[in-house]
Parts: structure tokens; C-alpha cells; sequence
């Protein structure tokens, strides 16, 4: 098909190299931006998802439709206690638990579309050797100072443990199962000493004691006066967000910096971490068999992880003039990024690339609550999927509700009630309805109005108030992206799609105005037409399938953000088949994924040898659909029998699991009433979704 595109340098989107890192060039802006690492000891939620990676995403994407030369990183954080802790409950060493769920990390963001350019993970030699040099850095301009505590040690394993691998009778409260670090019964902030008849985790016949060892420890009060001259300079120049760091007025608020940072220990007694170099000095050598704690080289995963991308790592990360870090992270990650990490930085003495923006949100909660592994409660990893509903759609909602200021709620109704009256009624039935007439009257080729090509007037005799409203939030929009307020980016998108869909209603566009004043009707098409070109890389941040399928639609390549409205896509232009950009969801499937996903909390209701309600995801079960829940079991005996022959692995566990609840799901949809094609379409896709994981299964099963 044709294609008449307006010829103008920098109007479509530049591309890199197949093959070749992007790395940062003189006299261009580089944007260089990391999420937050996440733990590789459980698969994130959706409130995860949101604070950190999703988030850097929208930025990411933003900055390459300006044509930056822009590098994402990420990746999972694999050391430390909490690793150790949960490979021993799965039965697994510490790198199988890291192997697996690195790779269900990889699976859920690849769904959700997360664009990085690359996702590494920390057990790495680059991270050892990276981590190691900061190390013997620190020690040469005497950043480091030995201090020996005691520490909890168990006499049995003949080591010192961590404090999560101590538990004992809580002080404050009383109870018996607080751990050593924190009372899960009264919420107290403790330390493994404190605890009465403290046990070791690992073999509760075990008695601890204390025990003394050294550590090193970075010299946070130090290097204090010039950690804080820097936020109060990175924070005004780079304009970072309110966080729990600094107030909107670039005045220190943080505890920490209040009360005066005192030395932090950067070595622990584990196994399961880098290893201290071997370095001259007493001190130093006392630090041989030790590793790093996780909170010192956690943040120097960046540029390892960066590393591990490209050899030339460091035109990136020591490259203050030309390189602009933009960080994003949940706000229990602030000191870490703008106290502990900056000042590791400075303490190495080396020109480092330092944050630039910071961009920090609060606390996601789930409909009313708390997001709960353990208790099966909320939207967790890949299980996004399973709903049906396209990855955009779960972009829009997580975005539009992003907790920027404070806590925010997701909520089921509210994400039906936001597809089909903001996404399908607004923007979808915009683009759809310029498309399809089109389509229909014009055999798909863009009709001439008569308009020369390039910006639109704002003086223009029959549309300035259009042309001035569209360029005016065109404005706000860049405005918004560039301060990294996404969520009132959305909301511009939205006023845009809005005024376009006005548009076409106040010029009365339908037959009777081709048949009247064709040339109004060929000049209100063909500027509807550029406008949804210009939406194009406005919601490619936010929703890049739906932008993807705009262009297709458009039969256009990709282009930058516009600042005007343009006639950029020229009379004659031969269009793509028109297509929906959004389906309707059925309201009776909020309540249906909210049971689904509401945690464990049924009474289980047993036929036979079958869980009828077997992962508490379903309402409570009458003896009729109880026994239709066993029939459905029974057809799976096939993919499970070889698992239940003898003890289960985590995986088989969680894929059952995932069955299950499936099963659930498509259960409840056939027994919604009345059936419409929507739902019709969700069954076809949740028996699909339910078919693969019993093949997954059974191929797990067979290996």
C-alpha cells in the first residue's frame, strides 16, 4: 500500500543498530535509566510492578519518541539473606532458586510489554569484580572502618546467623514465633539479641547465643555534609519527586540525615554473596570468608548489570556531563538510592554518573488491603494473564491509579468501569470511527482537505479552536513526561482523544456531510487522521500494543511527539485495514477475578479425594458445583498422576496451583448469565489459558 508521509528531519522515530549497544554521544542528551532491582526470592505483584519497572518503562519509551539515545537497565537482585532463606524452604540451592525465578521475573515483564534494553542479574562475574574494585576503593581513601558486634550464633551449625534465621519469644508481646530482625504478631523492629530462648530457623533444637565478629563498615558520617550539599544541588537540578528523602521545598527531612548517618556495615557472615577481596591490612584480612551485605552491592548491580550488556560500561557510568540517570523505585528504596549508594559513590573517588531524577511512589494496596503471597491474595508475576485482558489494558489502569503522591487502590470494578468508558468509548471509538469512514467512503486512501502540508494554523478559519485546544495540551503533555508526571500524562492523552472525538461531532461528520460539503467532510477526515497520528507515540509509552496497532491500522512508520498538530500523513496515503483498538468487558467479571484472586480464606469443601475449592480462589461451593469441581479435577488426573507419585517440586506445586485456579475461572464464566459475546470470547480464551498450563504441566512432570 502507498505510503505519503511528510519528509521532515526528526518527524519519524530513529532506530539503533540491530546488534550494537546504544551507547551515550557527545552533544546529545543520554538518558540512562534503571527501575529498582527486585528481590530474586518471589515473583513481583502488581504493586511492584507500578513502583519501579512499569514506571522507568513509560519513561523509557517517552525518551526514545524524543529520539534519545536512551539505555534502560534492570534486572534481579540475587544475594543476600532473604535468597538464602527462601532456597532453603524450596529445598534448592541459593542459584537454582535465583535460575528460576529470574526466569519468571523475565516472563512477567515481557508480558507487560517492559522494554528494557537489558535484564541481567547480579551473580555475575562483572558484579564481583565491580563491587570488589569499589571495595579496595573505599579502603585506600580510608572510607572503611572495622567494628566488631555481636551477633547472633548458633552452636549446632557452627556459624553466625542472620537475624531472619533466628526466632525466639518476642520481648514486647510475647509470642513465640518473632524472628530476629522484626515480631510479625506486634510489628517491633528488633535485633536478634533481644529475643528470649532464641533457636536457630534451620534446626529449631539448635540454642543461640551471641557471639562477637568484626565487619567493615562504609563511613556514612563522613561523608555526610557532602551527601547532603549534593541532593540539595541533584534535587532542585533534576527535580525529584517528594519522597520520604527531602520535602517539595529541597529541605532534608529524612530520619536518617536528621538524626546523623552513622557508619553501615557493607560485610555480613553469609554464604551466598560476593566475596571479600584479599587485601592488605589486619583489619582487612579478618574480612577473608565474608561477603558483601546485599544493601552495599545491590545498587552497584546497575552498572555490573551494565556491564554485562556492553564492555563499554563506563562510557555510560562515568560520564557525569554527558549521561543523565533517571532512577525509579518504591519509596522503602529512597535512602538506599540517595544516602547509601551515592555516598558509596563518593567514597570510591571516581567521576560516577549520579542520579539525576528520582522518581519514588508509595504503596499500591489491593482492594482494601494488603498484596499477599503467602495468602494467595492479589495479582502476582505472570497471573495477569490468565484474567484474558490485554496487557494495555492492565498498563492503562496500573498508570492512570500510579501511587505518586500517596497510597493508591486497585480496584476490579474501577479497571472494568476504565476500559469501556475511558479506553473503548473515548480513545477506541475515536480512532475507530475516523478509520472506518475512511474505510467505507473513501476506499481507505486519506482524502484531500485541501491543507498544506506541515503545522496547522492556529488562526485557521474554520478549526482554531481545535487546532489551539490539540497544540495547547500537545504542550502539557511534553511539559508533564519531562517533570516524569505520568499519570497526568495519561490524563492529557485522554483530553486529546477527547477534543478529537468532539471535533468530529461539532463538524457534524457522517453521510450527509460528504453528500453536502464534501471538501468540509475531506478536510475534518484528513486532520482526525493526523491527529491519531499524533496519539500514535503520545500512548506508545503507555500502551505500546495499542500504539503498534495504530500504525498498522495507519499503514505508517513510527514517529517522535509532535509540538503542533501537522499534516504529516499526506492526501492519498493508502490506509490499513480498520480494527478495534479495545473489546468491552463484561461488569459481572469484576466480581469473578476479584473472588479469583481474593486469597485463602474459603473452608475447603472435599468430594471424594478431590479439593473441590483446592486453592481457596473460588466462592464457597454447593454440593452441585462441588461436584462439578471434582469432574473437572478428574480430567486433569492424567497431567498430575506422574507428580503425585512421589514428593512435589515447587514448580509442579505452582503450576497446579495455577490450574486450579484457571479452572475456577472458566467455571465461573460459564456460569455467567446472560451470555454475551464478550464473554463468550473470555471463555475461548481462559480454556486456551487452562489447556497450556496442563500441557506445561504435563511436560514439567515428564522432565
Amino acid at each position: 500500500m502507498a505510503q505519503k508521509i511528510r519528509s521532515a528531519e526528526g518527524l519519524l522515530r530513529r532506530t539503533f543498530p540491530e546488534g550494537e549497544p546504544i551507547l551515550p554521544k557527545e552533544g546529545e542528551r543520554n538518558i540512562l535509566i534503571t527501575s529498582a532491582l527486585p528481590y530474586c526470592n518471589n515473583v513481583p505483584h502488581l504493586g511492584n510492578i507500578i513502583g519501579s519497572t512499569l514506571s522507568a518503562d513509560v519513561y523509557a519509551r517517552y525518551s526514545r519518541t524524543r529520539n534519545r539515545r536512551t539505555l534502560y537497565v534492570c534486572g534481579t537482585d540475587e544475594y543476600g539473606t532473604a535468597t538464602e532463606m527462601q532456597a532453603l524452604k524450596e529445598k534448592i540451592t541459593p542459584k537454582q532458586l535465583c535460575d528460576k525465578y529470574n526466569a519468571l521475573h523475565r516472563e512477567t515483564y515481557d508480558w507487560f510489554e517492559i522494554s528494557f534494553d537489558h535484564f541481567g542479574r547480579t551473580s555475575t562475574p562483572q558484579h564481583s569484580e565491580i563491587s570488589q574494585e569499589i571495595y579496595i576503593n573505599l579502603s585506600r581513601n580510608k572510607m572503611l572502618e572495622k567494628q566488631v558486634k555481636e551477633q547472633a550464633y548458633c552452636d549446632g551449625c557452627k556459624k553466625f546467623l542472620a537475624d531472619r534465621f533466628v526466632e525466639g519469644t518476642c520481648p514486647r508481646c510475647g509470642a513465640d514465633d518473632a524472628l530476629g530482625n522484626e515480631c510479625d504478631t506486634c510489628g517491633s523492629v528488633l535485633d536478634s539479641g533481644e529475643l528470649i530462648n532464641p533457636r536457630c530457623k534451620l534446626d529449631k533444637t539448635h540454642t543461640v547465643g551471641l557471639k562477637p565478629t568484626a565487619h567493615m563498615f562504609i563511613k556514612l558520617n563522613d561523608l555526610q555534609p557532602r551527601i547532603e550539599e549534593w541532593i540539595k544541588s541533584a534535587w532542585k537540578a533534576g527535580n525529584w519527586s517528594s519522597n520520604p528523602c527531602i520535602n517539595t521545598n529541597g529541605v532534608l527531612v529524612h530520619d536518617k540525615l536528621r538524626e546523623g548517618l552513622i557508619p553501615t556495615a557493607v560485610t555480613r557472615d553469609l554464604q551466598w554473596g560476593v566475596p571479600v577481596p584479599d587485601i592488605e591490612g589486619a583489619d582487612n584480612q579478618e574480612m577473608l570468608g565474608k561477603v558483601f551485605y546485599v544493601w552495599y552491592d545491590a545498587p552497584i548491580g546497575y552498572p555490573s548489570i551494565t556491564a554485562t550488556y556492553t564492555p563499554e560500561w563506563k562510557q555510560w557510568w562515568f560520564n557525569p556531563k554527558n549521561v543523565q540517570l533517571y532512577q525509579f523505585m518504591g519509596k522503602d528504596n529512597v535512602f538506599f538510592h540517595t544516602i547509601m549508594f551515592p555516598g558509596v559513590q563518593m567514597g570510591d573517588g571516581r567521576d560516577w554518573t549520579m542520579l539525576h531524577h528520582l522518581s519514588s511512589a508509595e504503596y499500591l494496596q489491593y482492594e482494601g488491603g494488603k498484596f499477599s503471597k503467602s495468602r494467595n491474595r492479589g495479582v502476582f508475576g505472570p497471573d495477569a494473564k490468565l484474567t484474558g485482558m490485554p496487557s494495555s489494558v492492565w498498563r492503562y489502569y496500573l498508570l492512570s491509579s500510579r501511587p505518586e503522591n500517596s497510597d493508591t487502590t486497585f480496584s476490579w470494578a474501577e479497571c472494568v468501569s476504565v476500559n469501556n468508558s475511558i479506553l473503548l468509548n473515548n480513545f477506541g471509538n475515536f480512532v475507530n470511527r475516523v478509520l472506518t469512514f475512511v474505510a467505507k467512503n473513501y476506499q481507505g486512501l486519506v482524502p484531500d482537505g485541501d491543507d498544506k502540508e506541515g503545522p496547522l494554523s492556529p488562526n485557521d478559519e474554520e478549526d482554531a479552536a481545535f487546532i489551539s485546544e490539540v497544540n495547547s495540551l500537545l504542550g502539557q503533555y511534553i511539559d508533564a513526561l519531562e517533570a516524569v508526571k505520568l499519570r497526568l500524562g495519561l490524563q492529557i492523552i485522554m483530553q486529546i482523544s477527547a477534543a478529537g472525538n468532539a471535533y468530529l461531532q461539532s463538524s457534524g461528520l457522517n453521510t450527509a456531510l460528504l453528500n453536502s460539503n464534501p471538501k468540509r467532510c475531506a478536510r475534518v477526515l484528513c486532520r482526525a487522521v493526523n491527529l491519531i497520528y499524533a496519539l500514535s507515540p503520545l500512548v506508545e509509552p503507555y500502551m505500546p500494543a495499542t500504539s503498534a496497532s495504530i500504525l498498522t491500522q495507519l499503514n505508517a512508520p513510527a514517529r517522535t511527539v509532535p509540538e503542533a498538530l501537522s499534516i504529516d500523513i499526506l492526501p492519498g496515503h493508502a490506509l490499513g485495514k480498520p480494527a478495534h483498538l479495545f473489546k468491552r468487558i463484561d461488569e459481572k467479571m469484576a466480581e469473578v477475578w476479584r473472588t479469583q484472586f481474593a486469597g485463602a480464606k474459603e473452608e475447603v469443601v472435599k468430594v471424594g479425594t478431590v479439593d473441590a475449592d483446592k486453592t481457596h480462589v473460588a466462592p464457597q461451593l454447593s454440593k452441585k458445583k462441588a461436584a462439578a469441581a471434582a469432574k473437572e479435577a478428574k480430567k486433569n488426573a492424567a497431567a498430575t498422576a506422574a507428580a503425585e507419585a512421589g514428593p512435589k517440586s515447587p514448580e509442579v506445586i505452582e503450576l497446579e496451583e495455577k490450574i486450579a485456579k484457571q479452572g475456577d475461572v472458566v467455571r465461573a464464566l460459564k456460569a455467567t448469565k446472560p451470555k454475551t459475546k464478550e464473554v463468550d470470547e473470555q471463555i475461548a480464551a481462559g480454556v486456551e489459558a487452562l489447556k497450556q498450563l496442563k500441557a506445561d504441566l504435563v511436560q514439567l512432570t515428564k522432565n
